[in-house]
């Protein structure tokens, strides 16, 4: 991995297989306007890869992201903060829309921001180590539709109006992660589902996955804090 990156992409392999990893282990990959940029940048350049048909989202090191970078909305500048949203929005969208398969390696904490990326993705498997909560609840807007969409309005009201943290098991029981492995085993857990999934001509996991899109409840252009 080139340390140098914020976001790093493998792939994808003779299997159709890629991988984008935030890294940024010492801040807790946290998804700054930079990084989110970069993984919007990313996105559509995977889109047009005809080899591509499954993409694996992770985070280095022992988090899989804790949520956006609060740095940043502590700067007092208009420009900062337009961009900040701008940024948010595209990246919303870029990975809700992504037309290929997306599975979610849970390697550690999925909080705020870093739970909903968990959530945009098609497919989670979390790590046992791992855990999901938004406790921006406590000083900001929560983004609702995405778990109400996979678990219903009991499960999303509970955890988006108390912000309490899920682990990995709690987690798979609502529904809201496919598998929990050992944290060792993770990736080749998710391997194993991406096996499944390139079975599939990649022709047909794109109408699957349009098909998913539409349902999905989320108009185009809608603002990140309107999700």
């Amino acid at each position: 991995m080139a340390e140098s990156a914020i976001v790093v992409v493998d792939g994808p392999n003779d299997a159709g297989v890629a991988t984008l990893t935030i890294n940024r282990p010492g801040k807790k990959n946290a998804l700054s306007i930079a990084v989110r940029d970069a993984m919007s940048d990313q996105l559509d350049r995977l889109t047009a890869d005809a080899g591509l048909k499954v993409l694996v989202l992770t985070g280095s090191g022992s988090c899989f992201s804790a949520g956006f970078d609060l740095d940043e909305f502590a700067v007092d500048d208009p420009g900062i903060q337009d961009r900040l949203w701008a940024s948010s929005d595209r990246f919303h969208h870029t990975l809700l829309r992504f037309p290929l398969p997306t599975i979610a390696a849970v390697n550690g904490a999925a909080l705020a921001g870093g739970f909903d990326l968990a959530l945009l993705c098609d497919i989670r498997v979390a790590g046992a180590s791992a855990f999901f909560g938004h406790p921006e609840q406590a000083f900001g807007d929560v983004i609702y539709g995405l778990l109400h969409d996979l678990v219903g309005g009991a499960v999303a009201r509970d955890l988006c109006l108390t912000g309490r943290r899920i682990d990995a098991a709690e987690a798979m029981r609502m529904g809201i992660v496919r598998d929990v492995v050992a944290d060792d085993y993770l990736l080749g857990a998710v391997s194993r589902i991406a096996d499944e999934i390139v079975r599939a001509p990649r022709s047909a996991l794109i109408r699957t996955k349009a098909k998913a899109i539409a349902r999905c409840g989320i108009a185009a252009g809608l603002p990140t804090l309107d999700f």
